[in-house]
């Protein structure tokens, strides 16, 4: 099951505000349990006290009462700034997705007969792949009685992996799959 989305009203100041909260926490009036263990906004455990006690609590604090895990016996409740806290765990989200790094696979083709010029146009492709930081799939197409020839295949596969060895490394050695060769370069690790 993916998260719900809910729609708040609340009161802030008198002014009316309608809030979209996508996630499975309930807050304030949607809590249903009787009695909860409640935690201040400090972080220090205040006891197990009925519902309506919490809630007055968070009204003095002008805080929102969080249901922070339900599956608890009694759940357990905290009084914070539920829109601070979305935020922050927005920012944290974010944080980490542009940190992750996200590798590409990038493909360049040649046939068995190339010529020089248009090798250093397809090894110029790769080399900027592997500098952006790409992984590279190297495919030669064999067409007709060029198939009787893979020692040529294979001779221009060396011939890109020593052009690229400063870049790159070899993931999976060349192979054949049907009429193509196929080949993996990734990019060389930071710490080599």
């Amino acid at each position: 099951m993916g998260s719900t989305t809910r729609y708040f009203y609340f009161f802030l100041n008198n002014i009316r505000r309608c809030v979209k909260i996508v996630s499975d926490l309930r807050i304030n009036n949607q809590i249903r349990a009787k009695e909860v263990r409640l935690i201040d906004p400090e972080g220090n455990q205040i006891g197990v006290r009925s519902i309506n006690e919490a809630h007055n609590r968070a009204v003095e604090a002008d805080l929102d009462l969080v249901e922070v895990a339900p599956q608890a016996n009694p759940p357990v409740c905290k009084i914070m700034d539920y829109g601070k806290y979305k935020y922050e765990q927005a920012k944290k989200e974010k944080e980490a997705k542009k940190n992750q790094n996200i590798m590409n696979v990038k493909e360049v083709q040649m046939g068995v007969k190339i010529e020089d010029h248009d090798f250093n146009v397809k090894l110029k492709q790769a080399r900027r792949f592997l500098n952006d930081k790409d992984k590279v799939k190297v495919r030669i197409r064999f067409r007709g009685r060029e198939m009787m020839h893979k020692k040529l295949g294979y001779d221009l596969m060396d011939r890109l992996i020593e052009e690229t060895k400063d870049l790159g490394e070899v993931e999976s050695k060349p192979k054949m799959e049907g009429r193509n060769m196929m080949m993996f370069l990734t990019p060389k690790s930071e710490e080599n």
